[in-house]
């Protein structure tokens, strides 16, 4: 019970890796507050010690308000994991500036308003840890996805610079990067490859399961593992590191 008394925050906590996050922080002891857009998987996803807010990453009054409010009934956060994201390929000479901006509105955008929000209250602790979860992509070029690969370099240039900042103070920065992990997204993702290609269900899987080193998808709990992991008693030297959850991916 080493997060007893803290307050967690999860962005697109409702489902998938965020979920998985939420559920080991509040086994740990923290109280956490899930955030997401849509009210009735938020409402799914409750529990003891997990609460849900509606709140809108891309929007920064919705960011702003909803970390406040959810400061206000649980204390300052202390752990703020910057999850929500999406994930969509299409070629660059494909892509227009509207989906351009729409990816960076949640993936880039959104990471840098929770975390700044954040920040407001754990700045008056003397403990926190700050996580992003970004990508494989945020390390290398993702064929097909150049845009989402952009985002995902954004996230983890911002937490590096975040470490540099706050050095020898008592918060840590770091960002998670998955390879390809067993969600909805991907789920998604399978789809979209079919309707692009033709590919059967089963080949369109395989094609990313593929990408994979160690030729499976990744489950949520494992990513939350390593979150855990920075959240740990002994973790205040890790920081500024984008650290792989990617099968063997080098």
């Amino acid at each position: 019970m080493h997060l007893a008394g803290k307050h967690a925050l999860v962005t697109g906590g409702g489902t998938g890796i965020g979920l998985a996050i939420a559920r080991a922080m509040a086994d740990a002891g923290a109280h956490v507050t899930i955030t997401g857009r849509r009210a009735e998987v938020l409402t799914a996803a409750e529990g003891l010690r997990i609460t849900g807010r509606v709140m809108d990453v891309a929007d920064e009054a919705s960011v702003r308000d909803g970390i406040a409010a959810s400061v206000a009934a649980h204390g300052p956060v202390q752990v703020c994991v910057a999850n929500a994201g999406i994930a969509e390929g299409r070629a660059l000479h494909k892509t227009d500036l509207d989906t351009w901006r729409h990816m960076m509105s949640i993936n880039l955008d959104g990471c840098f308003l929770t975390i700044r929000e954040a920040l407001s209250s754990m700045r008056q602790t003397d403990w926190g840890r700050v996580i992003a979860v970004s990508s494989i992509a945020g390390l290398r070029g993702l064929k097909g996805a150049p845009t989402y690969t952009a985002s995902k370099h954004g996230m983890i240039g911002l937490i590096r610079a975040l470490a540099a900042d706050y050095a020898g103070k008592p918060y840590t920065f770091n960002a998670l990067c998955p390879a390809y992990v067993d969600t909805d997204i991907v789920s998604s993702n399978v789809t979209k490859i079919m309707e692009r290609t033709g590919m059967s269900e089963a080949d369109a899987t395989k094609a990313m399961v593929g990408v994979n080193p160690h030729g499976r998808l990744i489950q949520p709990e494992e990513v939350a593992e390593a979150a855990m992991f920075l959240c740990g008693p002994h973790s205040g030297s890790v920081n500024g590191q984008a650290i792989q959850v990617a099968g063997g991916e080098v």
